[in-house]
């Protein structure tokens, strides 16, 4: 659509409010495509507040908050949408073009088919600090990790994976007997989500996570192994869905390598 300029539809409703649901908005208004709304079922966007107030502003795109889509209407070519409130209310509205953006799950198909193992919280394949998977010689980075990070993320890890890659090549060895690194609810994942507690830290010193929760008490994070406190942190920011929250590494030393899993949880304020 952007490069190529293929037709979409005259009359669009975008399903998401975080960042790519934003790029969604600019392509299709580039388009001449009339944004009937932005539905989002948080109480509020979680893309950044120029991004936000711009749509809404300049662009004249409603932003429908605690809204999900319940059916979609059409024979042939979509007519509109069906939405609820989180009040009961509902409304229909006409479009011809739904784009849905966020809650993204990597594209894994590839590793599911080699028996690779994956992460049950980020969907993609399960990695250690240094992006190794669990086949011997299999390497993970980018989006197929954590989606969806920006392009740079991505580009920042394939470079970063070129170190471990040689040495494998090298003296071909390969770790077992991992610890996972899990999380608790509202938090949905974390990544990377294996460690060797003698091994390096992540890159940048940190793992990203994902919440589920958008409502400003989510104050701290603490890290633990078998009832053990390895780790506290205060958030410096508000948690929101779809938005990267990040953790430090430097309790990675203090995990017990025979113990059980390490569980990240989070603590309202």
């Amino acid at each position: 659509v952007h490069l190529h300029h293929q037709p979409v539809g005259a009359r669009a409703v975008v399903v998401g409010a975080e960042p790519v649901s934003y790029s969604a908005v600019r392509t299709l208004r580039g388009a001449g495509v009339e944004i009937a709304a932005m539905v989002t079922d948080q109480p509020r966007h979680q893309s950044s507040w120029p991004a936000g107030f711009g749509a809404r502003l300049h662009r004249r795109v409603p932003l429908l908050t605690g809204t999900t889509v319940t059916e979609l209407f059409g024979r042939g070519r979509l007519t509109g949408v069906a939405l609820r409130h989180t009040d009961g209310r509902t409304v229909t509205l006409g479009c011809d073009t739904v784009v849905f953006t966020g809650d993204w799950i990597p594209e894994h198909e590839l590793v599911r088919l080699g028996g690779i193992t994956l992460d049950r919280g980020t969907r993609g394949p399960a990695v250690d600090t240094v992006f190794r998977t669990g086949a011997a010689g299999v390497f993970a980075v980018g989006n197929l990790l954590h989606a969806v990070e920006p392009a740079g993320t991505a580009a920042r890890e394939g470079r970063l994976v070129a170190g471990p890659v040689l040495r494998y090549l090298s003296d071909g060895r390969w770790p077992d007997g991992q610890l996972a690194v899990e999380v608790d609810a509202p938090l949905r994942w974390v990544a990377p989500n294996r460690i060797d507690p003698r091994g390096p830290r992540p890159p940048l010193g940190r793992f990203a996570l994902r919440t589920a929760r958008s409502d400003g008490r989510l104050s701290a994070l603490v890290v633990s192994q078998d009832g053990r406190v390895l780790h506290r942190e205060r958030l410096r920011r508000g948690a929101l869905p779809n938005r990267p929250l990040y953790v430090s590494a430097d309790w990675i030393d203090r995990a017990d390598p025979g113990g059980g899993p390490v569980v990240i949880t989070g603590q309202d304020g």
